[in-house]
């Protein structure tokens, strides 16, 4: 049922079903927006990974919007930085950075740059744009928690599984089991598809449940556009004691558009305006479970 409650039991906020569903939704209406406003940026990876992300930010981080430094905050990094609209969507509708900034997206001076900038816009905590590198700035950030004794704040590090490919990213892999970083929690967006195609053909990943176990990974696998399990996911995530957690999420890359959902070419080019009307219409008419 759609008014029920979820995060009963949990310390996490209660947001009902309805909330998540709609908030996700305006999320993907704001991606198409900013891409087609700037006539430039990424739309499939953002769309694949709105679901998660919305748990993420409605759900399971603890901030404070009036004040995107507050030192009791828990820490969120894109590493697939490419993925911008998301982020910038996510503050906006949060209450971090104005909602009006989006028609900026992209535009010369405007702060939300096409990879983000923490520089220029609050609520970005790591410059990313460069993949591969966010999971180990995300490392020292959670080290460092630890060395100050913030045992309750944790680092939430977004990657693709493109992305993984970078072979920085299973040092820091690594390097995050051997800290035993259980303050870390890494979610890994597996759509399948980069910019030159399926990542099985470009470079491929698996098996990549037992790699993460071979590292000595709490692992957890999910349909990465279920509340119900992304949820779940989570609230184990940081109850794992011991060893960092990486939650592989298996999404639809351009989820919720019709002619985007599973096509490579959506990558990183915006919609047109008859695109653009067709999309909004798309993700306007999604029903729960999509």
């Amino acid at each position: 049922m759609l008014t029920k409650w979820i995060g009963e039991a949990m310390p996490f906020k209660n947001v009902r079903l309805e909330e998540l569903i709609e908030f996700a939704r305006q999320v993907r209406l704001d991606i198409l927006f900013q891409t087609h406003e700037a006539e430039s940026g990424h739309v499939g990876g953002p769309l694949s990974a709105t679901d998660f992300c919305t748990v993420l930010f409605k759900v399971v981080m603890n901030y404070d919007p009036k004040n995107p430094k507050w030192e009791g905050r828990d820490i969120f990094i894109m590493s697939k930085g490419h993925c911008s609209a998301l982020l910038y969507s996510l503050l906006a509708r949060i209450g971090v950075i104005p909602v009006d900034w989006l028609k900026t997206f992209r535009q010369t001076g405007s702060p939300l740059q096409g990879h983000p900038n923490m520089l220029k816009c609050p609520g970005v905590e790591v410059s990313t744009g460069s993949l591969g590198q966010g999971l180990s700035v995300g490392n020292g950030i959670a080290l460092a928690l630890r060395l100050n004794k913030q045992n309750n704040r944790h680092v939430f590090v977004v990657a693709g599984d493109g992305e993984i490919q970078e072979g920085q990213y299973w040092e820091a892999i690594m390097s995050a089991a051997h800290y035993c970083l259980d303050n870390v929690c890494l979610t890994v967006d597996v759509n399948g598809l980069q910019i030159d195609g399926p990542t099985c053909e470009v470079m491929n990943i698996e098996p990549i449940v037992d790699k993460f176990r071979a590292f000595n990974w709490n692992v957890i696998e999910i349909n990465g556009h279920r509340f119900e399990e992304i949820i779940e996911a989570y609230q184990k995530a940081v109850e794992a004691k011991g060893k960092p957690t990486v939650v592989l999420a298996h999404t639809i890359k351009g989820k919720g558009v019709s002619f985007m959902e599973n096509q490579v070419d959506w990558h990183g080019k915006p919609p047109n305006d008859k695109e653009y009307a067709q999309a909004v219409k798309d993700v306007k008419e999604m029903k729960y479970p999509w």
